[in-house]
């Protein structure tokens, strides 16, 4: 196993695909992401310049303000978007999950910091090197799009969120998207995993740990959902869309 002198820092491993390592065509991922729209042949031009990085709970992909020289695939697991704001504070800014693609911006350095919420496992390319095969075929560049426009709508839900809506219908609007983001992924259940904790969720709603606590425990004794461990089960689908959507 290779690993880089970035990568050494945080002390994640980082392997270019090997026999033990399952190819591009066969990535779980495949279907819902970015290279999708590949052939095999491509495919296997893709996989020839990417690297496989893994991380253990609590390491951190690429930090804010770090050079942006690499985009990463989400095979495996999921990730803490943060942004450290000049007071100090910290902004939870989204959760990456298997199938998103991150590092597109065109910034020159992460506005981000990407950090693991349990075992995570990532394609990783270099920036450049991943940007002359995007030039080269139209269908990866329409994909690409395509996704930027998704993450477009997730900012937008995330303003709304943020809005004038009350701390139950936060809570209720980030469980049916959350519900919905694992349905993309194949994972489509009424018990949705929570891989964030409580202040992950405060952060992100623009709330306090207590009233995340406090509105979780409302809706379980209301019955629209069943606190469940490292879950929760929507039990009454239509009162939370009806909160969500107010």
């Amino acid at each position: 196993m290779l690993v880089d002198t970035g990568a050494c820092e945080r002390n994640v491993h980082l392997c270019h695909h090997g026999r033990s390592e399952p190819g591009c065509g066969d990535c779980a991922v495949r279907p819902i992401s970015v290279c999708s729209v590949l052939t095999l042949p491509e495919l296997d031009q893709l996989e020839a310049l990417s690297q496989h990085l893994t991380l253990d709970k609590g390491q951190t992909l690429f930090g804010q303000g770090e050079p942006a020289d690499f985009v990463f695939n989400v095979i495996e697991g999921c990730l803490r978007l943060t942004r450290l704001l000049p007071d100090g504070r910290r902004q939870v800014m989204g959760f990456a999950l298997p199938g998103d693609f991150l590092g597109l911006a065109l910034q020159e350095r992460y506005t981000v910091s990407a950090e693991a919420l349990g075992h995570v496992r990532t394609c990783r390319f270099d920036r450049e090197d991943f940007a002359a095969v995007t030039e080269a075929n139209a269908r990866l560049l329409k994909s690409l799009h395509d996704r930027a426009r998704f993450e477009l709508t997730l900012a937008h839900d995330q303003m709304l969120l943020l809005g004038r809506r009350t701390a139950e219908e936060k809570v209720a609007a980030f469980l049916l998207s959350l519900k919905d983001r694992f349905a993309r992924i194949g994972h489509n259940s009424v018990t949705v995993e929570l891989p964030m904790g409580r202040q992950d969720m405060a952060d992100y709603l623009g709330l306090t740990i207590e009233t995340v606590s406090r509105m979780l425990s409302r809706l379980d004794r209301a019955h629209s959902i069943l606190l469940v461990p490292g879950g929760v089960r929507l039990l009454d689908q239509d009162r939370l869309e009806r909160l969500a959507a107010s």
